[in-house]
């Protein structure tokens, strides 16, 4: 007997779960609840409005810039196996689990795990504050192309030569030195001091820009699947074109 020589059994590795089937909904649960929400509940215009908000959710910022860079660093096509390798057997599968438990349990992120087990709460709080993180990130880097638009309106454009210095005497040695581009991101974006004990002050240009983000952003999603699907048809079209 393996239980009597120390080894466990499948029964013994068992998590307790009590009233798993109850926080379950079965299928005719589903169906009863489609005709209770069929009014209420929001849903997608059409299948090709779902299908192209999950490809904005896939595509997006990283995809453009982030992706190529990491490919180059790590081999060019030898990074591409790997990558391709683990799509098909971890990225696949998380995504379809993700829209199999969202669909049957109809709930968020948190009380999703808390329903199929008390001890995965905190799997639904980790990937919250893992989109709130990326989210952050992300909009930053927004922030900064809309900072980019509204300097592109100039002629001749702002980082395409350097600036003259106090004197106007000559162009600014540091932007010389290095390039217009650099000097335009570094000094003028981002406004970094020239020394790491000076912190410098808020830069409100930016700030400016980062509130203008926010702000399309919450827009976009105030009325919910109604107003952020028809957002992410046109976006999602807009970005593929552009890939």
């Amino acid at each position: 007997n393996l239980a009597q020589k120390g080894f466990k059994t499948r029964e013994s590795l068992l998590i307790p779960n009590p009233g798993l089937d109850k926080r379950i909904h079965t299928y005719d649960d589903l169906e009863r609840m489609d005709r209770e929400q069929a009014e209420d509940r929001p849903k997608w215009d059409n299948k090709a409005q779902y299908i192209l908000t999950c490809v904005g959710f896939c595509i997006g910022i990283g995809n453009v810039w982030r992706f190529p860079y990491l490919c180059q660093s790590h081999g060019g096509g030898a990074f591409l196996i790997p990558y391709l390798i683990l799509l098909v057997l971890e990225g696949l599968p998380l995504l379809f689990m993700e829209f199999a438990i969202g669909q049957r349990m109809r709930k968020g992120s948190v009380e999703v795990w808390r329903d199929i087990n008390p001890y995965l709460t905190g799997i639904g709080i980790a990937s919250m504050l893992v989109s709130l993180l990326i989210g952050l990130y992300y909009n930053t880097l927004i922030a900064w192309i809309v900072w980019y638009l509204f300097n592109s309106f100039q002629s001749p454009l702002p980082w395409t030569q350097c600036p003259l210095n106090e004197n106007q005497t000559g162009y600014i040695a540091e932007c010389q030195q290095s390039s217009t581009v650099d000097y335009f991101f570094y000094r003028v974006t981002l406004n970094t001091s020239t020394s790491i004990s000076d912190s410098g002050g808020i830069h409100w240009p930016v700030v400016v820009c980062l509130l203008v983000a926010w702000t399309v952003i919450g827009l976009c999603y105030i009325r919910g699947i109604s107003s952020s699907g028809k957002v992410r048809f046109l976006f999602s079209m807009n970005k593929n074109a552009s890939i």
